[in-house]
């Protein structure tokens, strides 16, 4: 038999693994094509070659690769306008991960439908960190819709991302115990970035009239950017969007919208617009008008080559068009 035919019956066998469900054999599959692993801790090598580092969301390898630099060889599984809340892992994905150095993904239930694929990867030895840990708890905010559960959506708050920032660097800098103070140090440039970004976002959002900060979106991504910048936030969907809106849903938000006279909606990147629109439909059918104020992005960085492509881009991007839609006159930074 060819080694072409053998890798061809190999990606065969993982699809049928996959679409049957059975992960564990996958990934005793996988793993016994990249060797044994010799359980957790850094690899020897490391000192000689880039960290690879597999991050689910856009977010976190945008992160990853702000802290690593060239000491790092980041895959990120979710593309631009990927939802994280309805991933599934492909065979591609679970291979990805088995060859990993180190896995970092969000937590708090973000990628739902990933969970039992961290647990395997934990179990074999792969290293493996949900940002979320860098966090403390009690900066978390309850999820109103799943008792004793959180909101995932941290990276809204620029602050906790900061905190974000320094727990990869300190897991970066663990594992590759030879360049950690070169962790350490990108992660202290990356903190001063973020500290201008955050009073930004704050010096632009203080440019609505306290009134007019009513931010309402495809689904509850926005609590954290909320709290932290005193906005009021009503999203269709609630945390996750395996959930759907139901029609009482748009006909309860319809109702706020006119109460309050709300002048913009906002749509998502990576949620579908059809429930804003809806929202919008039944209010005109109320005799009042609401725009759209734009798209913002929320669980998925911009694409590559625009500004959005990075973590402190799409920040800017999303206060700049909530600003503009909801203060004309102050829309100019």
């Amino acid at each position: 038999m060819t080694r072409a035919f053998l890798e061809i019956n190999r990606l065969s066998l993982m699809q049928r693994i996959l679409r049957a469900g059975a992960l564990p054999a996958l990934l005793a599959l996988l793993i016994g094509s990249f060797g044994c692993r010799p359980g957790p801790g850094p690899s020897t090598d490391l000192a000689t070659r880039p960290v690879r580092v597999v991050a689910t969301t856009s977010i976190i390898a945008d992160l990853a690769r702000a802290v690593g630099g060239d000491r790092v060889a980041v895959t990120g599984l979710m593309g631009p306008g990927v939802d994280p809340h309805l991933y599934k892992a492909s065979e591609g994905d679970v291979a990805r991960m088995a060859g990993a150095d180190l896995i970092l993904y969000n937590g708090l239930h973000l990628e739902g439908k990933m969970v039992d694929l961290f647990e395997q990867m934990r179990q074999r030895g792969v290293p493996i960190y949900a940002v979320a840990e860098g966090v403390p708890e009690d900066a978390y905010l309850a999820s109103p819709d799943y008792p004793g559960n959180y909101d995932p959506h941290l990276w809204f708050d620029v602050t906790l991302w900061m905190q974000a920032a320094r727990y990869v660097a300190q897991r970066l800098a663990a594992l590759d115990t030879t360049h950690a103070a070169t962790y350490t140090a990108r992660a202290d440039a990356y903190l001063t970035e973020l500290e201008a970004l955050d009073r930004y976002v704050r010096d632009r959002a203080a440019t609505i009239p306290a009134p007019q900060r009513v931010l309402i979106t495809s689904h509850d991504a926005f609590g954290y950017f909320g709290r932290a910048y005193g906005f009021e936030v009503h999203g269709l969907q609630g945390l996750s969007t395996a959930v759907e809106a139901g029609t009482a849903d748009v006909q309860r938000l319809a109702d706020f919208v006119v109460a309050r006279r709300i002048p913009a909606l906002f749509v998502e990147s990576s949620v579908s617009p059809r429930g804003i629109e809806a929202v919008r439909a039944a209010v005109r059918a109320r005799g009042f008008e609401v725009q759209i104020g734009g798209h913002l992005y929320s669980d998925a960085l911009g694409n590559p080559g625009t500004p959005a492509e990075t973590y402190i881009g799409t920040v800017r991007h999303n206060i700049d068009t909530i600003v503009q839609a909801l203060a004309p006159s102050s829309a100019t930074p």
